[in-house]
């Protein structure tokens, strides 16, 4: 387990899974909303390609917009395990249907502190902006 800049064990592979699976998974808005306030910093701000979110409302509603827009069989997954160190933690991932060939991938890059996520940038491969 790493440290992040605060010196607090960072378990960066089960944060980022974590938000991979309990939010951006999550159709479910009161479930959702309970992991962003678990996994995320007060502030926390959200960057995504075309938009940013900042506070746990935001966040949530911003990946409500993102699973409205896609399938009921979508789901993202990991591609390898996260890496991190210093408070800075990088996931990639891949998403598609459940039983489907992938149709985005990506990378999750967060910044942390206290063990939570202070910003979260999605950068998407290249081509799939």
């Amino acid at each position: 387990m790493a440290r992040d800049i605060n010196e607090t064990a960072v378990d960066y592979v089960g944060l980022l899974q974590a938000n991979l699976d309990r939010v951006f998974n999550e159709r479910n808005s009161e479930r959702r909303r309970a992991a962003i306030a678990e996994l995320y910093e007060p502030q926390a701000v959200l960057y995504e390609p075309e938009a940013e979110a900042m506070g746990h409302t935001a966040i949530n509603a911003a990946v409500e917009r993102l699973l409205a827009n896609l399938p009921a069989d979508f789901a993202f997954a990991v591609t390898a395990p996260a890496v991190g160190h210093h408070g800075v933690g990088r996931l990639r991932w891949e998403g598609g249907p459940k039983n489907g060939p992938a149709v985005v991938s990506g990378t999750d890059v967060a910044l942390l502190g206290n063990g939570r996520i202070r910003s979260l940038y999605v950068l998407l491969d290249a081509g799939e902006a």
